[in-house]
């Protein structure tokens, strides 16, 4: 998650606490893998702005040198997105996920470690970007993949609505408090923050006792075929395919902006460490409001055009960067990320909930690190074009690329039949199957 006695899948804590909005709070296991999560987010936006902040301030890199942290970093979505899947699906969820975490903790706390004795580099900072990437691959997959093992089906909106409102609580305590420490005492000795607090997340993991599904080991196919079996499925089903064009499009433009926004941030408009996590503090507001809002925007618009107008902010929020004038750029800045963090919140609830609700258990492995290696794949791509735009163009002309770009994702979602979707469709049948090479698709409409 001695262990709780084992219960078919079907059969969660969730489903004797449906007691309406408020059930998960009395979910035992639900809350260890929230408070994880929470201690985890919350150091990770340590590393969020300690990582470029060391390459920036103390390595002295420049434009291109930044953008290939950030492609590095996401590199692994490309290398293992599909195999991490497969392995998902054959393996328990909880080990993986606290693998991960002690594992990203070791790798973090060579950076402090370094800097103490003057051997800090560049290369370093790759290698350990990679290697966090590398881990996160498998953490994210086996993460979403384990959520339908421990709620019911319907309770999933109410998890994700949870557990991204712990990730926009963290985005609004977080940044203030990492631009502070950075601040004060640095950012590779910060950096020892959030390996504690993976460390914190893989303690509350390990105290999960609900019993996972057992795994089905004999008979299984090869990974190849499994990987191209999550492929089918997700490019077969007209929902994921179009969710997953509308978010690898908005990975891909986000991040040409976001991979020097501070270097912009630094060198164009000369903010300090401390100004620039108020500036996030400040800003994620709106990722905590998108997560009290997802599931009620959902209720009421429906679930599709909740997905179709959250999407269409992507783009004009961001224009609000390179328009922010030098002399004074916070309430442009501020603006700029609490529109954006409230449309992704609100897009992350919705899409995510379908995804898991949509998709059998067993596949629940394969899909998600399929949805992964398509949209998180972009992200590289996009980091290495904005590290060469902003090194050729200049960092505002990089800016705006990217904010113009961003202003198309939503096309995908509008034309597909996610924008008719009043809710979550029933869940599919036995009958839908995927082995072998064969696919019989469930009604999604």
């Amino acid at each position: 998650m001695a262990e709780a006695e084992e219960r078919p899948p079907g059969e969660t804590a969730g489903r004797r606490a449906r007691a309406g909005p408020g059930s998960l709070w009395r979910n035992p296991d639900f809350l260890k893998l929230w408070t994880g999560q929470t201690i985890s987010q919350l150091g990770t936006q340590v590393t969020l702005l300690g990582l470029p902040l060391i390459a920036i301030l103390l390595l002295k890199a420049n434009a291109f040198q930044v953008g290939l942290l950030g492609t590095v970093e996401f590199l692994p979505f490309i290398l293992l997105g599909l195999p991490a899947g497969a392995w998902v699906d054959r393996l328990r969820r909880r080990p993986i996920l606290i693998a991960g975490d002690i594992g990203r903790a070791l790798s973090l706390a060579s950076i402090p470690v370094a800097h103490q004795v003057g051997r800090l580099t560049l290369p370093q900072l790759y290698v350990v970007a990679f290697v966090n990437g590398v881990l996160t691959v498998f953490f994210d997959v086996a993460y979403q993949a384990y959520l339908p093992s421990i709620v019911e089906r319907d309770q999933l909106l109410e998890g994700n609505s949870k557990l991204e409102g712990s990730r926009a609580t963290a985005q609004l305590a977080g940044p203030g408090l990492a631009g502070g420490l950075i601040q004060w005492i640095g950012a590779p000795l910060a950096i020892i923050a959030d390996a504690v607090s993976f460390v914190g997340s893989a303690l509350f993991v390990l105290l999960i006792r609900r019993a996972e599904p057992p795994v089905e080991v004999a008979g299984q196919p090869r990974l190849q075929s499994e990987n191209a079996a999550g492929l089918r499925y997700v490019l077969g089903n007209p929902l994921l395919r179009a969710i997953a064009a509308c978010t690898a499009s908005a990975n891909l433009f986000g991040q040409i902006g976001f991979s020097i926004f501070l270097l912009y941030a630094v060198r164009r408009l000369t903010l300090t460490p401390g100004a620039i996590g108020i500036v996030f503090a400040l800003g994620n507001v709106g990722a905590l409001l998108g997560a009290l809002a997802g599931g009620r925007l959902a209720r009421g618009l429906g679930v599709g055009r909740a997905i179709v107008l959250s999407a269409i902010l992507f783009g004009p929020t961001w224009m609000l960067v390179p328009l922010a004038p030098v002399s004074f750029p916070y309430p442009c800045l501020i603006a700029a990320l609490f529109l954006g963090s409230f449309s992704n919140v609100i897009y992350n609830v919705n899409q995510v909930g379908l995804r898991q609700a949509i998709t059998p258990l067993r596949m629940q492995g394969r899909m998600n690190a399929t949805m992964r290696f398509m949209v998180w794949g972009t992200i590289p791509i996009g980091a290495f074009l904005g590290g060469v735009l902003g090194s050729t163009i200049g960092l505002r002309a990089t800016l705006w690329v990217g904010a113009i770009g961003g202003c198309l994702p939503f096309l995908p979602v509008l034309f597909s039949p996610v924008r008719s979707l009043e809710r979550i469709p029933e869940p599919p049948d036995q009958a839908l199957e995927v082995v072998a090479g064969q696919r019989v698709m469930p009604n999604t409409t």
